[in-house]
């Protein structure tokens, strides 16, 4: 069933990505913390080819509270989708609109404790945890943990982070300058049009070697004369870029 909204952790579940521990994380609602991604993941699941997963998935959604869901179809993110879906089952939207709200639709688990200690203990903390906390943390948790779980060698958990309702756009600047993020977290920055309206964000991304070079490519014509010229001599990124920014340099003046 297609919820009609995308996220990145959203649509890494409808490419069917997702492993099997992760979908029943989110079949009980656990695993996103805005009521819109939530509702939208146990839609999706809802016919999940794992009769488990499905069961579980309808299942929490038969405990939401009619009152509050009928509020959440209300709202101005709820899509076309979503209600369909809900009227079917005999749910309509409240009577009147009410506000765009981030709070979660369903209580999430309690955030798992970490030790204070120096950046490299906390990563070893970090990278030790099993997937399910490491996953309550990218949605959840500091700042600082966000930054190492974003290298994170699972890939829904660095999809988690960029799924943040925390996450800040300097955040995603910063993690666009990584040389030890993957090629996925790369892409999926590139194809966030919000994220790529900041030019400090394409710029990062073209200049960053592990971006697919078709995506930078796509990019180029965004930066300005001086950073396609640095860009043209700089060492760091694919020779297919580096041709590209010459003869970006080369059509500018001849143009």
């Amino acid at each position: 069933m297609n919820p009609g909204f995308r996220s990145p952790l959203v649509d890494l579940f409808r490419r069917g990505e997702a492993p099997r521990d992760a979908m029943l994380l989110a079949a009980r609602g656990l695993l996103a913390t805005r009521a819109q991604e939530q509702i939208a993941l146990l839609v999706l699941l809802s016919d999940s080819a794992d009769a488990e997963v499905a069961a579980q998935a309808n299942a929490t959604i038969e405990r939401l509270p009619a009152s509050t869901l009928a509020d959440f179809l209300a709202r101005p993110e709820a899509t076309a989708e979503i209600r369909d879906f809900f009227a079917r089952r005999g749910v309509m939207p409240g009577g009147k609109p009410v506000p765009t709200s981030a709070d979660p639709m369903v209580d999430t688990d309690d955030l798992p404790q970490i030790p204070e200690g120096t950046e490299e203990e906390q990563a070893g903390v970090l990278a030790n945890l099993p997937v399910a906390d490491r996953l309550k943390l990218a949605l959840k948790g500091t700042r600082e943990q966000r930054a190492q779980l974003i290298r994170d060698s699972n890939r829904i958990v660095a999809t988690a982070v960029l799924s943040s309702p925390k996450l800040t756009e300097a955040e995603v600047e910063a993690f666009c300058k990584m040389g030890n993020v993957s090629e996925d977290v790369l892409r999926t920055i590139a194809t966030n049009r919000a994220w790529v309206k900041s030019y400090a964000i394409v710029l990062g991304l073209v200049r960053n070697a592990k971006t697919p070079a078709a995506l930078s490519m796509q990019m180029l014509n965004r930066l300005t004369e001086r950073d396609v010229k640095m860009l043209s001599v700089d060492r760091n990124v694919p020779e297919i870029l580096r041709l590209a920014a010459r003869r970006a340099m080369v059509k500018s003046k001849h143009g």
